[in-house]
């Protein structure tokens, strides 16, 4: 399995852009995994994740929506995997998918002005 980055804590992150300034440190990290999901595949694949019943998607589920080879869907999950904001779990031959909510909390706190807080 692949190295994960590691997650930024959410005392560190979760003010507001509009409150206080980001640190070096911050932007840095927040900047992974703002990449990560600039990707319109990659912004799909954890939208489609996220959607999914329970919150849990199999790799099987996430090929058919897009027109792609499963080693470019195989890819974009591993670059998502990696930046922390998805986690996988082998069972069998397949590989299920699941969103790091609390990751894309943090992120949604760090977007709205004010630092009004965001249900995780």
């Amino acid at each position: 399995m692949s190295k994960q980055l590691p997650v930024v804590a959410t005392e560190e992150c979760c003010s507001s852009l509009a409150r206080d300034p980001l640190s070096e440190d911050q932007a840095v990290e927040l900047a992974k995994l703002f990449k990560a999901m600039a990707d319109p595949v990659r912004l799909r694949l954890l939208s489609l994740i996220a959607s999914h019943s329970g919150g849990e998607a199999c790799v099987c589920d996430l090929t058919e929506p897009f027109d792609l080879t499963g080693p470019t869907i195989s890819h974009h999950l591993k670059v998502l995997r990696e930046a922390g904001l998805i986690t996988g779990q082998r069972r069998g031959t397949w590989v299920y998918y699941r969103v790091h909510t609390e990751v894309l909390a943090r992120l949604s706190a760090v977007l709205v002005p004010g630092g009004e807080t965001v249900p995780a």
